[in-house]
């Protein structure tokens, strides 16, 4: 593996620097980087709104960053509402875009003057009617997409785009503000043209508000899905950008709506590095060509995207720099459960020299890592997180 690909000489410099003396596991996330990755957003899609995704990454650090920087942000539940606020963001930036929220974290939001919600169920927008009266609804619909998506998400939330034309409309006869519609691809999803599909959906629900029910939507939220840079090869924003910028002129002409966009993954994927140490290496048999490569970290520490092996991180350790020979390896956490297993059948290879108490560094894992931690599972507690500006 080039490590040249994943971080540059003075980054990881820095990382190496700091992590002198430190107990492992922990996390360590680089802020510039953040930093690049909002400006280079910014600068491909120049017309759209940045939500960005709190969930991938709730650090005060990270959310003070973006900020400053003018992003807005889409929160899960008020207690994401309550960090944000906590670090200066005003509500006029904040949208509520879980579909599955409390009628009472409802009334709290829009007490503390949230004002775009999401839905896609009749139950939750009569729930939003009833308290957070008058606020501007946007409807999530079901796409295509989870085929080629690392980390697919069209099962559990969203609706047929006919039963949300139904609650686009029902939502202006509760006293609410029609507004927009939101779909999401799937995260770390490589296949550009999914959007294209998905916006053409847009469009006829879009006509047909506006000729059946003489209601103009006035936004569309595309969503995160733009990938982050693991193992697998994927284009660059700029890419993904000017494609999604020619379906939006094929469909709307010069009359593009507002974009929302709510990236989480391409944000602060890359600015995170994961060090663990070697607790155990060990094989099953006498036989075995694969080692059992024990770390102190797995999925109850952070990486739960390696279920299923879905998520793919880049891994890297010093001793690769030796060019001994390698062989092939089995992953996996220190827990006492036989799900934590991070990789067994996808071939990463390691040094054969590789022995106990070596550095092991999971790379471009910056989001959904610390947030998906286990509070206290077999005693071990939340992965450790350092910022560094």
């Amino acid at each position: 593996m080039n490590l040249n690909n994943y971080c540059s000489p003075a980054e990881w410099t820095k990382i190496q620097e700091f992590s002198q003396g430190k107990e492992t596991p922990f996390l360590v996330v680089d802020l510039e980087i953040i930093r690049q990755k909002y400006k280079e957003l910014t600068t491909c899609f120049p017309n759209a709104k940045v939500h960005y995704a709190l969930k991938a990454n709730p650090g005060a650090p990270v959310v003070k960053l973006l900020n400053e920087l003018g992003s807005s942000f889409d929160i899960a539940s008020i207690f994401e509402l309550n960090r944000v606020l906590e670090c200066g963001v005003t509500p006029d930036r904040i949208s509520y875009g879980n579909t599955i929220k409390k009628a009472a974290h409802v009334k709290y939001a829009y007490e503390k003057g949230v004002r775009l919600f999401v839905t896609d169920s009749k139950n939750d927008l009569q729930s939003i009617a009833d308290n957070a009266p008058g606020s501007k609804v946007f409807v999530r619909i079901l796409v295509e997409g989870g085929e080629t998506a690392e980390w697919p998400l069209s099962r559990k939330f969203g609706c047929h785009p006919d039963m949300a034309l139904d609650l686009l409309v029902q939502a202006k006869l509760l006293g609410l503000i029609p507004y927009g519609i939101s779909f999401h691809v799937g995260s770390q999803q490589k296949d550009i043209a999914v959007w294209d599909a998905a916006l053409s959906k847009v469009k006829y629900m879009f006509d047909w508000m506006k000729y059946e029910e003489n209601v103009t939507l006035k936004m569309i939220n595309m969503g995160g899905g733009f990938p982050a840079n693991y193992i697998s090869e994927v284009n660059p924003i700029q890419t993904y950008a000017e494609e999604i910028a020619r379906y939006l002129h094929d469909d709307h002409g010069d009359e593009v709506p507002e974009i929302i966009l709510e990236p989480g993954r391409s944000l602060v994927g890359e600015s995170g590095v994961l060090v663990s140490e070697v607790v155990l290496i060990s094989r099953k048999s006498r036989t075995d060509l694969k080692r059992w490569v024990y770390l102190d970290v797995g999925l109850f520490q952070g990486l739960i995207e390696t279920l299923g092996e879905s998520i793919k991180y880049p891994i890297y350790t010093p001793k690769m720099e030796d060019k001994e020979k390698e062989g092939g390896v089995v992953l996996a956490g220190p827990t006492c459960d036989s799900t934590d297993i991070m990789y067994e059948n996808v071939d990463y290879q390691l040094p054969l020299n590789l022995a106990v108490g070596d550095k092991i560094y999971w790379l471009t894992t910056g989001a959904y890592t610390n947030s998906y931690s286990s509070v206290e599972f077999n005693g071990f507690p939340p992965l450790a997180t350092y910022y560094l500006d």
